[in-house]
């Protein structure tokens, strides 16, 4: 294993993340963590309805804190032992999820510098169709972990 970080989530898959986690919004989300790999996670959710919008359906800003969420845990992976911060999230949304709907969050580092980290995340439906997908870059803070 290549850190402790990665040892310790590898030893959490299937778990919920929720019992674990230092992160509220996290706790909040109660996903399941599926693969870890250092520098790309996959959790799974259970749309409620407390996630979603007027008509039903996944709410857009639910869908971005997952994604942004699972980014910082991909991001965290790399064991660097600060907080990263999210300094922007670029979000397309493709396809709607209802509620009772499991949806699978990836993310992967596509380049990690020495203070700004560049993250791809997805949201895929039991079908595999893509639910949204983004970008984001997120910058070293001073705050320690």
């Amino acid at each position: 294993m290549s850190n402790a970080i990665v040892a310790f989530l590898k030893q959490n898959i299937g778990e919920r993340i929720a019992e674990k986690s230092p992160s509220k919004v996290s706790q909040l989300l109660d996903g399941v963590l599926l693969k870890v790999e250092e520098g790309a996670i996959e959790v799974s959710y259970q749309v409620t309805a407390q996630m979603t919008n007027p008509a039903g359906l996944l709410h857009g800003g639910i869908a971005a804190t997952m994604l942004d969420d699972v980014m910082g845990m991909a991001v965290f992976s790399m064991g660097n032992n600060v907080f990263y911060s999210t300094v922007n999230l670029s979000i397309d949304y493709l396809y709607s999820a209802k509620v009772g709907e499991t949806l699978s969050v990836e993310a992967k580092i596509i380049r990690m510098g020495k203070k700004i980290a560049h993250v791809e995340g997805v949201i895929r439906n039991e079908q595999q169709q893509l639910v949204a997908k983004c970008t984001s870059n997120l910058v070293a803070t001073s705050h320690k972990i």
